[in-house]
């Protein structure tokens, strides 16, 4: 009795073809709704405290193509000496949508500046946002403290 092989052939070709419509899924990249993306960030910030620092600044964020200007201002507890101003250069990364890039963030650090010097700090939001600067900055300041940093839209 010869065997039927038709079915097995029908089963096989369409596993293959759900395979790989699967692979052709998966390699399709994110829409760009969905998909985080980083953005170029530039600071200014200005800095004074003893003890108890306080600073203020401005920024612009460059995400997508597009210009944001932004207001930053700050309160850090801690051992805070001098003052200094600072220009900082970075990315944030994690954004899904530029709104998400606005809110409080937290920092741990420190930094010394007699005349001139060069900073570095780590910040992230409670969205997930990661902001990373660095830059030189000027002035006579001994920090080692914990930051609230808020960015809000200009």
């Amino acid at each position: 009795m010869p065997e039927n092989r038709r079915p097995k052939r029908m089963r096989r070709a369409i596993a293959i073809g759900l395979a790989a419509l699967a692979l052709l899924l998966l390699a399709m990249p994110a829409t760009p709704s969905f998909a985080q993306a980083s953005g170029h960030v530039q600071v200014k910030f200005v800095k004074a405290g003893l003890l108890v620092g306080g600073g203020t600044g401005s920024g612009v964020l460059n995400y997508r193509g597009r210009n944001y200007s932004f207001k930053v201002s700050g309160l850090s507890v801690g051992i805070t000496a001098g003052a200094s101003v600072g220009r900082f250069d970075g990315r944030a990364s994690g954004i899904r949508d530029v709104g998400d890039f606005v809110g409080t963030y937290s920092s741990v650090g420190g930094g010394f500046a007699l005349v001139g010097g060069v900073n570095g700090v780590h910040l992230r939001n409670e969205k997930g946002v990661t902001i990373v600067l660095q830059g030189p900055k000027a002035g006579v300041e001994l920090a080692s403290n914990i930051s609230a940093i808020t960015i809000a839209w200009k």
